[in-house]
């Protein structure tokens, strides 16, 4: 099976969200919420954090209600999370990104200290192109089942961003862009992907691998992202790294069993 980080896709590649049943297979994110706290005695034990700030973006249409379940995880695992503090996620608008920079510097600057950004599907891009436009002050960014590249289409929630965003469709798929998009960050970027999101096609969820990029492969729901035990460990693992030591995930001994996949445990294929 070809690495999905080698996967070659352009933006204009006819593409088909999720099928059918996938979407309606999102209801056993129920299932993953249950497992999520049955879990939760053993995620304690990971790792603890160092204190430093998290800001979580909810996905598309979300709120910050929809992260509270990964935030409570989040400070109990000793880090500071954040909101992002916007109201309802509507897509990627100048006035989004101007408020996500002003909310990093503020929360950079109360905590002295650099800002990891986690973000939720839409929120996901959100949180990539805020580390671009701040890398100075973000830590790393970790997407949770994000439409990072490939055709645009490719969602169930398509149709739905495509009518609250029609005035921007025009700039934001313009290939000049699109090109900026896809430019390699200067910080660390996690992507954690699943090839049964029945809302994103997971190959849109994956980056390319890089010194500083890699993807983990779970098994939960889209849905799920937010609480799913596998997706909540690849967190706390990736957040407790030393800063400016950010190194690949690995699957050395049990967790071959528990992640399909990590880039950092594979040579690239050429």
């Amino acid at each position: 099976m070809k690495h999905p980080e080698n996967i070659d896709f352009d933006h204009n590649e006819p593409s088909a969200p999720p099928s059918f049943w996938l979407g309606l297979a999102e209801f056993r994110s129920i299932g993953g919420f249950i497992a999520g706290m049955m879990a939760y005695p053993w995620l304690r034990r990971l790792p603890r954090g160092d204190g430093h700030p998290v800001l979580v973006i909810p996905g598309f249409c979300g709120v910050d209600a929809n992260t509270l379940p990964l935030r409570y995880f989040l400070r109990k695992q000793g880090y500071i999370p954040y909101g992002w503090g916007q109201g309802t996620n509507r897509g990627i608008t100048d006035q989004t990104m101007i408020q996500m920079t002003r909310r990093i510097e503020e929360i950079s600057k109360l905590n002295q200290k650099k800002v990891s950004v986690i973000g939720w599907s839409l929120g996901g891009v959100i949180a990539r192109e805020a580390a671009r436009n701040n890398a100075d002050l973000v830590r790393c960014v970790i997407t949770l089942g994000s439409p990072l590249r490939g055709n645009h289409k490719a969602t169930r929630a398509w149709n739905l961003y495509k009518l609250l965003n029609r005035k921007r469709l025009a700039i934001d798929l313009a290939p000049e862009a699109i090109n900026q998009r896809m430019q390699p960050l200067q910080v660390p970027i996690t992507s954690i992907y699943s090839r049964s999101d029945g809302i994103v096609a997971w190959p849109c969820s994956t980056v390319r691998k890089s010194k500083l990029a890699e993807n983990i492969e779970v098994t939960c729901s889209h849905i799920g992202f937010g609480y799913d035990p596998q997706v909540l460990y690849a967190i706390a693992d990736r957040l407790a790294q030393p800063q400016d030591a950010w190194v690949p995930f690995h699957r050395e001994g049990l967790r071959h069993r528990f992640f399909p996949y990590a880039s950092g445990s594979m040579p690239e294929v050429a």
